[in-house]
């Protein structure tokens, strides 16, 4: 039942525009597993060979560590609404900050948040398609307001500071990269 294409097709990319949301899975080459959802809109279809995404702030950062070391990384869809069908994006990604000439370029291809932390970009060496028969029907209700609400609350200064506080160490207790030395 699986597929593997060498790329994205127009059925795929319009399959991802229409997502809630998305999976991102990184490792470093010991340590942990991070597997994270991603949702809101923050993902952008470069070419059939090129995705980004705006990474926004959260509670951790692990994704930032793990690409420092191993820039391998794994973006799954699901469809939860419609006809079912699982997407894997496999290839080598790479982080960029607010102080990068690549985030720069591409952080207009997004609504603006003051949670902005940083953009990943991947590129793409796999794609998978399976079935997802297993995977449950629901029924889409909105997105949450929470994360921006917060982040315009707090200010640019007060999101610094939280990056310091949260998002510099990774659970292995490693540089994240969000703090220039």
């Amino acid at each position: 039942m699986a597929k593997q294409l060498e790329g994205l097709n127009p059925d795929l990319i319009a399959f991802i525009e229409s997502q809630k949301m998305f999976f991102v899975g990184t490792a470093r080459k010991e340590g942990r597993v991070n597997l994270s959802p991603k949702g809101m809109d923050t993902f952008r279809v470069i070419h059939e060979n090129r995705i980004v995404w705006l990474n926004l702030t959260g509670s951790g950062n692990e994704t930032a560590t793990h690409l420092s070391e191993n820039s391998r990384m794994t973006i799954l869809f699901c469809a939860f609404e419609g006809k079912p069908l699982i997407l894997r994006l496999y290839g080598a990604a790479k982080v960029y900050h607010e102080r990068d000439a690549i985030f720069q370029e591409h952080i207009d291809l997004f609504p603006a948040n003051p949670g902005a932390r940083q953009i990943i970009v991947l590129e793409i060496d796999l794609v998978q398609t399976s079935c997802g028969y297993a995977v449950p029907l629901m029924d889409f209700k909105e997105e949450r307001s929470i994360l921006k609400s917060w982040a315009e609350k707090q200010g640019k200064d007060k999101i610094r500071t939280y990056w310091k506080d949260k998002n510099s160490t990774s659970l292995d207790g490693l540089n994240t990269g969000i703090i220039e030395d």
